[in-house]
């Protein structure tokens, strides 16, 4: 008999009759004689629907009132859940983050978990209910609700999987596991059967969709098995675990990620002295926008050419900021293009292989695709190129490095 946490996305739980879908898939489970929790995020449109309410009284709502209003969402989906599992026979019980005691910090619309108290939990279990716990959603010492911003239900999930020392922690989604890449792009993407937690982080870092990276990082600070599978679809998914299986038949690639949401920056002819970096980068910090890939460029005369890239919505604030800096350094122009797309490779493989990132260059030039810059780490590299060379980018990527399905095995 397992423990499972099974977590189920906005989605999966967007109709009654969907969430009836669900009841019956963890009657499944139930039936073979494990313990289930589970948990849910709001009705698909949910959260929006009240965030537009919300803005309706006050462009900018004070925080701790909005998590009290967003909150509510999830608690509509556990009642509706433990009342579909109790029709169909199967004993429930339904706990907003309060109820349960996920205890979080403070900083309302994105807390973090610093403790949860399993000991209800194991008490409802211990009696033969399914536990139906809401996602997103803790409380802080003070007793305000909290929510955590982006991907909470994941991390929700993930969390309890680790206070409870489960078995594995189960994300149902609306795709029947990871890709090697986007099936919409590459027809002959492959399901993987098995995926690290260190390839899963740099893949969710990069682009796919698939997990929210603070789940896939909470999941590997505690050593919690993750399998991604379908809501409504059977089928194995995909297990995200520790293991780095030593094997004759380990892919050098695990996959490919690709960002569109990409914008670049250079700031041309500034004085090579000690600091530049930071002079540049320090403004651009303090405006709250992230800088992803970094290029320096030393000239004859002196001076430097400093790249940056960073996320699409933040490129008009940068290049302000930017354009301020260069006036104050004498820079001799500040240019920007947002016509560009990041495409990664990622594998632990690349570990033990020499040359992987020659391929990569020699599988784009052979298309003609320039490389505008590069980044790299232990298991990725990254190149920037332009946007419309995007998908003829990721399919020769994955030609090149025999990720394509054999013929009939596409999945």
């Amino acid at each position: 008999m397992a423990l499972i946490v099974q977590k189920f996305g906005g989605t999966s739980v967007g109709s009654v009759d969907r969430i009836e879908q669900v009841a019956a898939k963890v009657k499944k489970f139930r039936d073979k004689g494990d313990d289930i929790v589970v948990v849910v995020s709001a009705m698909s449109g949910e959260t929006n629907r009240l965030i537009d309410l919300a803005k309706q009284i006050s462009e900018q709502p004070v925080a701790r009132e909005l998590d009290v209003m967003v909150s509510t969402g999830e608690q509509v989906t556990i009642a509706l859940l433990a009342m579909a599992l109790i029709k169909i026979g199967v004993p429930a019980v339904s706990y907003t983050g309060s109820q349960v005691r996920i205890l979080t910090d403070s900083a309302h619309t994105k807390a973090r978990i610093l403790q949860i108290d399993s000991q209800q939990i194991h008490k409802e279990l211990k009696a033969g209910r399914v536990v139906v716990v809401a996602g997103f959603q803790g409380v802080d010492e003070a007793g305000n609700i909290t929510t955590l911003g982006r991907g909470g239900s994941d991390t929700t999930g993930v969390a309890l999987a680790a206070a409870l020392k489960a078995d594995e922690c189960q994300i149902y989604t609306d795709v029947d596991g990871v890709y090697t890449t986007d099936p919409r792009v590459v027809a002959k993407a492959q399901r993987l059967d098995k995926i690290t937690f260190e390839e899963m982080l740099e893949m969710a870092s990069l682009g796919s969709k698939v997990l929210q990276i603070r789940a896939v990082e909470f999941a590997g600070k505690y050593s919690v098995p993750l399998r991604v599978l379908h809501s409504f679809q059977e089928g194995p998914g995909t297990l995200i675990t520790l293991d780095e299986e030593e094997s004759m038949e380990q892919p050098i690639i695990s996959g490919i990620a690709f960002n569109r949401d990409e914008a670049k920056l250079t700031i041309r002819g500034v004085p090579d002295t000690p600091g530049v970096a930071f002079k540049i980068l320090g403004p651009i910090s303090s405006a709250n926008v992230e800088v992803d890939m970094i290029v320096q460029n030393v000239a004859h005369d002196n001076t430097t050419d400093f790249t940056f890239t960073v996320h699409r919505n933040d490129y008009h604030n940068a290049l302000q900021v930017l354009e301020g800096i260069a006036r104050d350094m004498g820079a001799r122009e500040v240019i920007g293009d947002v016509d560009i797309a990041k495409v990664s490779i990622v594998g632990v493989g690349m570990r033990s292989h020499a040359g992987v990132a020659s391929r990569m260059f020699e599988a784009l030039a052979k298309e003609n695709i320039n490389i505008q810059m590069i980044s790299t780490s232990e298991i990725k590299v990254s190149v920037v190129i332009e946007e419309k060379y995007l998908e003829l980018a990721v399919r020769a990527l994955h030609t090149a490095f025999e990720l394509d399905a054999p013929a009939g095995k596409g999945e």
